[in-house]
Formats: C-alpha cells, structure tokens, sequence
C-alpha cells in the first residue's frame, strides 16, 4: 500500500472516529436530557396538581412543605400559591405566607427571573412559573413555581466534558499513529542514507531488506538493484584488469621463456658432447657419471617441454593418451626430487592397490601434474613429514590423492590457487596448479582440494577409466 494511501486512511479513520465518538456522546446526551426535562415536567405537574387542590379545598394543613423536601432534586426551588387579590395563602416557605404580590406583575408561563440581590450565587439563571387557576368561570388564583434548571446544565455541563475528552483521545491517539508512522518511515530513510554513505565509500556489501510495498519498499529495491549492478561493474573491471595484467605478464613471460629455450638446447647439445666424448675416458666411473648425465638430460628435456607448454599455454593442449601403469610413472618421477626430499626429511608413502587398473593419459603431461603437486607438498613441509600419495577405483573412474602435513592453505587463498600467476611463495610465477588443472582438465578429469590451515592439504583428481578394448 502506497504511503498516501495510508495516510488517507489514517485522516479518514480519525474523522469517522470523532463523528463516531460525537455522536454516540450527543445521543446519549439527548437522552439524558429528555429525562430529565420530562422528570422535572412530571414534578412541575404534580406541584400545580397540588397547589390547585390546596386552593380549591378547605384543607388547614398544607402538604407544600414536605412535597419541596423531594421536588428539590429535580430543580423545584419554591411553591406559592396567589388569590386573587395577590395575597399569598400558602407557600413552601412559611413566611411568605400572607405577603401580598402584585397580580400585574405575574406574567403568565414560563419565563427567567433575576437572581435576588444578596442571594446565594446560583448556578444558574433561575425560572418562574406562573399558572392561573379557573374552576368553571371562576378564576381562583395563581400557582407561582420558582424553580432551577441545575439537573439539566449539570448534564450539558456532562456531555461538553465527554465530547471534549473524547475528541482529545481521538485526537491523541491520531497524534499517535502519526508519530508511529513518521517513525515507522523516517528510520528505513536514516538507514538508506547510512547505506548509500557505505556505497558511495565503496562498500558494495550493502542489502537493504525489502519488508513493504510502498514507497519505502520500492526504493529499498531500486537501491539493491542499483548496488547489484555497481557488483556487477567492479566485478567486469577487476576481470578486465585481471585480464590485461595477465596479458602483459604472459607476453613478458613468453619472450622470457623463448629466450631460455636456447640455453636449454646449448646444454642439452653438450651433454651429449659430454657423453660422446668424455665418458669413455672415464673408466670405472663411467657408469655413475653416465647416470648422472642421463639424468641432466631428462631434466633439461623436461625443462624444454615445460617451457613449451608455459608459451603455448593459452593453446588448445594435444594429448597423447597411452595406457600408463600408475606404478611405473611414479618411479620415473620421484627420482627426480629423491635428493630434495631427503635433505628435508620428507617421507613419501605410496598406498596404492596392486590391482589398480592402469591410467588412459598423457604420460609426459601428468608427468609434471605429479611433480607440482609433490613439489608443492615438500614446500609446505620446511621442517620434514609424510607425503601420502593414495589411489582407489571408483564408479567409472580412478581417484587419485596427494596429501601432506604442511601449513595448509588460507580460506581466502584457497578459491585463487588455480589462477594463472598467482602464488604465496617467495619464489615462482604461479603457473604450476594453474597449468595442471587445466591438464586434468583435459584429461576429462576433476581436480578438488581441501585444505586446513596448520594441519595440511589433498589434492584429489578422478580421472576417467580408458576405453573397453573390443
């Protein structure tokens, strides 16, 4: 409902509240007053129906004294009653009786008198009833009745106070739904102007919850939307810069790795010098020697591929899947940081089935997928521990896992490690997960990783199972 809809309605309902209120008040008002006015008629009538009796009758004892006692309550202050020669014969007040009044001066009905100078201040203006006797063609007298209309204002007196205090509780309580209102209205206001300070101070975290229909509600929407799309915004910036850094950096890395690739060739070239012509001069170190320089070889060579695999890195990668038994390619590997991982104390445990089928990939790509992830394991273990490398069968693939004891990888760290370039490492450029992620990938593979920090972290890949030989 719209805010000018509700106040609408808040007006309306205070003034058919007052009318409400109001008129009940003066209905019963009317009502009381119709009583009253109808109780002090019956008294005027009884008192004339008495007076005219006392007139006509040869009664000695007069009955006005003790009918005043109770005509007082509805307002009948004196009764006299007026021969024809003005004399009074009887009266409520005793003395009075026999005092002459003059006929003249009796005007006939009802009509206001001044109050009596040195009186009993009255509380209002009192009244004079003067009724003329006749019996036949006769006239008799005169019935005199003063009386007060005290009763009646009493309950004009009554009825003004209930309307006036019902008009201002009708009045407070409108007072108070307004204030409920401007309250209920101006807080959200305060708070969205406490959210756009934080936007405009570049906190886009901001949600203001919608809670109603109306204006307020409609502006709280517009201000979550327009927040969304300034999310949206920075969000498109910050991968457009991303993109842009990532672009110069792969530039600079690409010429950087073309020009390792030739220092790379020149040793690979005199290694084979060296095998050719120095090993047969060695005599009986040939052998260790030859060993070493195969093993020189290898890495130069794997070196070279890593090189090209970094400068063709945003190329489609071409695989050449073969059967490969897990066992074996680990052998082939591990020699290769034997030495590091003993200087760092850094136990390898293989928990690998004997009847694990074997792997349908890319030999010399998951070659480097493995050195990654144990290279990354003994870096997190400076001061030694257990690398567990496990695998298993599961449902359609093959799972494998590295786990290590390390320091573990921060939660905010976590959903970045396989970003291209990024690393927590004081050496490196942070291609190393990124490249075997998307070699997995490739592989039509999954990686995962969970980590904790102080306790450690796995790497889990599933890869798929090869294709049924027919």
């Amino acid at each position: 409902m719209k805010l000018n809809a509700k106040l609408i309605i808040i007006m309306l309902s205070m003034l058919v509240l007052a009318m409400l209120t109001l008129f009940l008040l003066n209905q019963f008002a009317q009502d009381a007053l119709v009583n009253e006015i109808q109780e002090s008629s019956q008294e005027i009538s009884k008192a004339i129906q008495m007076s005219i009796e006392d007139l006509t009758s040869n009664a000695e004892t007069s009955r006005l004294t003790d009918y005043l006692t109770k005509a007082r309550e509805k307002g009948i202050n004196e009764i006299n009653i007026i021969n024809t020669e003005g004399e009074i014969i009887d009266s409520s007040d005793p003395e009075k009786i026999g005092k002459k009044r003059e006929l003249k001066k009796l005007e006939k009905g009802v009509h206001a008198v001044p109050r009596p100078i040195g009186g009993a201040v009255l509380s209002q203006k009192p009244y004079e009833v003067v009724v003329p006797v006749i019996v036949g063609d006769e006239q008799l007298g005169f019935v005199q009745i003063n009386m007060l209309l005290d009763n009646i204002r009493d309950i004009q007196r009554a009825n003004f106070i209930r309307r006036l205090f019902a008009t201002g509780m009708v009045f407070t309580v409108g007072i108070a739904l307004t204030i409920f209102l401007a309250r209920r209205y101006t807080t959200p206001i305060k708070n969205l102007v406490e959210d756009f300070k934080r936007v405009s101070a570049g906190d886009l975290s901001v949600t203001i919850p919608v809670e109603s229909d109306d204006e307020i509600g409609e502006m709280a929407e517009g201000f979550n939307n327009m927040v969304e799309k300034l999310r949206e915004r920075e969000a498109l910036e910050k991968r457009l810069y991303e993109a842009e850094h990532l672009s110069r950096v792969g530039q600079l890395a690409s010429g950087i790795a073309h020009e390792i690739r030739n220092p790379l060739n020149y040793i690979s070239l005199a290694i084979d010098h060296l095998k050719t012509e120095m090993l047969p001069l060695c005599g009986d170190k040939c052998s260790e020697l030859e060993e070493l320089a195969g093993n020189i070889k290898e890495e130069v060579r794997r070196a070279n591929y890593m090189v090209v695999n970094f400068m063709n890195y945003g190329r489609p990668l071409k695989l050449r899947r073969t059967r490969v038994v897990y066992r074996e390619l680990l052998a082939k590997v591990l020699p290769v940081l034997q030495t590091r991982l003993t200087e760092q104390h850094i136990i390898v445990d293989q928990q690998i089935p004997a009847d694990l089928p074997p792997l349908w990939i890319d030999g010399e790509l998951f070659r480097n997928c493995i050195l990654n992830f144990v290279s990354n394991a003994s870096q997190a273990m400076p001061d030694g521990g257990t690398i567990i490398l496990g695998a298993h069968l599961e449902e359609g693939c093959v799972r494998l896992a590295f786990s290590d004891q390390g320091s573990g990888i921060s939660p905010e760290d976590l959903s970045k490690i396989f970003q291209p370039y990024f690393t927590t490492k004081d050496v490196g450029i942070g291609l190393g997960l990124a490249i075997t992620e998307r070699i997995i990938k490739e592989h039509g593979g999954v990686i995962e990783v969970e980590s904790q920090v102080g306790i450690g972290t796995t790497f889990s890949v599933s890869l798929p199972l090869p294709p049924t030989e027919t």
